[in-house]
């Protein structure tokens, strides 16, 4: 069952915080990467490129987790449970050029590989503490 986000989750997403996701690799043991975040309602975005670890981690098993901690309070924080509902390349150049002006104030994302493919992740929250 879908959770809506918290005035404090939200906060956080739409603040220069970095998440940390968690996605589960095929022998079940965790996978965690640093990530930009950001949200479409109550849903939350993460962008990544096709054949990234996290990227075939999700589509494998839906189940994620991410953590997200205020850059200027550590003790403030979030840890959401939820699941990838959908992967999708569209728009996903200008979602990562977007995120890159929150995080970095860059106009543009820089790919670290031209042949990149980016990807957005759409993870439904499941539960916020």
């Amino acid at each position: 069952m879908t959770t809506k986000l918290t005035g404090n989750a939200i906060k956080l997403i739409d603040g220069k915080n970095f998440a940390s996701l968690a996605t589960l690799l095929p022998d079940g043991s965790p996978h965690v990467a640093p990530v930009w975040v950001d949200r479409e309602g109550d849903t939350i975005l993460v962008n990544t490129a096709i054949g990234r670890v996290k990227q075939k981690n999700a589509e494998r098993d839906r189940r994620v987790a991410l953590s997200i901690t205020d850059q200027n309070n550590p003790y403030e924080k979030i840890i959401i449970r939820g699941r990838v509902v959908t992967q999708t390349t569209e728009a996903a150049d200008q979602h990562i050029d977007k995120l890159a002006k929150k995080y970095t104030g860059a106009s543009k994302y820089k790919k670290l590989n031209p042949k990149e493919q980016r990807v957005i992740l759409k993870i439904e929250p499941l539960k916020i503490s």
